[in-house]
Order: C-alpha cells, then sequence, then structure tokens
C-alpha cells in the first residue's frame, strides 16, 4: 500500500498573511488543495493522510470535504514542529499499516508535485527502502559560520536542493525516528542518515516549488497560469 502523509501543520510565520501559508487561496481554492489533488489522482497513491495545525482540524475537515477529496482516510493535529508533526503521522499510520507499507511524506505547501515524482518515489522506496526528492544545486553555495566573512564554497557538482516527497518503508521511518529522538535532524530522510541508513535520490524538478515567502507565492502563481 502507498499512502500519501501531507504535513500541513505549519503557521506559515515568514509569510506575514493573516493565515497559514497552506491555506492561502490561488483562484479561489487553497494551496492545499492543490497539494491534495496532486496526489488523489495519481493512480499508485492508496490512502491520503493529513497533519494540520492543532486549531485547524475542524477547518481543514470541513475544507476538504467542501473540495470532495478522494482517498482521505484521516486529518489530525501535527506538532510544534515538522519533525514531530511527522512522528505523529508516521506513528498514527503504524497503528494499521504494515512496515512494508510506503509512506510518502510532502510538505501540504508544495502544491506541484509531479505524476513523475511521485511515481519514481514510490519504485525507489519500495526498491531501496528511503529516498528524497532533490535538484542539483545551480547555483555556486557559499558557507558562513559568523554571517560576516565567507568560510568555505563547496563543490556544486555534490550539492543538492532538497524537495518532497520524502518516501520510505513506514516501518523504516518508524524505528528511524524511535532512534533518533535528541539528533537534531530536521526531516525524515536525515533520521535514516543518523540512525546508519541509506537514502537514495529521486530527480526532482523546479517547478516543485515550496511555498514559504511572497515571492514563493508569485512564481507559483506563474507556474499555474
Amino acid at each position: 500500500m502507498n499512502i500519501a502523509l501531507i504535513l500541513a501543520a505549519g503557521k506559515g510565520t515568514r509569510m506575514g498573511a493573516p493565515v497559514p501559508k497552506q491555506f492561502i487561496e490561488y483562484k479561489e481554492k487553497p494551496i492545499l488543495i492543490y497539494t491534495l489533488e496532486a496526489f488523489a489522482k495519481h493512480p499508485e497513491i492508496d490512502e491520503i493522510c493529513v497533519i494540520c495545525p492543532s486549531n485547524s482540524v475542524d477547518f481543514t475537515k470541513k475544507m476538504i470535504n467542501e473540495y470532495q477529496i478522494p482517498k482521505i482516510s484521516w486529518i489530525c493535529a501535527g506538532g510544534g514542529t515538522r519533525r514531530e508533526s511527522s512522528k505523529i503521522g508516521v506513528s498514527k499510520l503504524m497503528e494499521t499499516h504494515g512496515k512494508d507499507d510506503i509512506v510518502l511524506i510532502h510538505d501540504g505547501a508544495r502544491p506541484n508535485p509531479s505524476a513523475r515524482i511521485i511515481t519514481e518515489n514510490i519504485a525507489v522506496a519500495k526498491e531501496k527502502g528511503a529516498c528524497e526528492t532533490v535538484v542539483p544545486s545551480s547555483d555556486t553555495i557559499a558557507v558562513s559560520v559568523d554571517g560576516a566573512r565567507l568560510h568555505r564554497v563547496p563543490n556544486r557538482e555534490v550539492l543538492y536542493n532538497v524537495q518532497t516527497p520524502q518516501s520510505f518503508r513506514l516501518g523504516l521511518i518508524y524505528q528511524a525516528h524511535l532512534a533518533c529522538e535528541d539528533c537534531g535532524a530536521t526531516d525524515d530522510a536525515a533520521l535514516i542518515l543518523h540512525s546508519g541508513g541509506e537514502v537514495f535520490l529521486v530527480e526532482g524538478d523546479k517547478l516543485n516549488i515550496k511555498i514559504t515567502t511572497e515571492e514563493d507565492l508569485r512564481i507559483l502563481y506563474s507556474i499555474m497560469e
């Protein structure tokens, strides 16, 4: 079974918008709905589960019902961080699913994953156990430890920008969450690495952007026109 776990519990404080970024509307439809539709229409996705802000559970349920999104299994409140929300979702899935089922963990405010990206995530996660979606970095990246001086310029040929989905065998990512409570990892793929596992790459798409700032929103609008 292939389950999409959509993390939509962020507050979106960097946007400065009156509502969380996943609830911002484009053409009278919330960004989160576009995200859910991308997974709902994919033939290999069996279930969709949604993690939302603790104060917006009823609102999110009503919104999803209004747009009649199929394949929704449950909607529940998330935690204070992305990692906490992921752990809540993964733990809830482990109560009802098998360890070899595939979970695709995706940002609720990343509404444009292509069918190819979803398909390849499923295939690689089934074969290898863990994968994440990336695009090669087209910019030179500088490292500054103090924010004032340049300390290092890594070879950009080995650098990638991380996207989602990040996809896993369910039992593998569940055990990684348990094993790495205090490792400081901020996303699920990093948990696998910290627990000694391997994460394989799936080619992403520059159109698969996440809404974090107003500039991202303008770019998304131009993509979706």
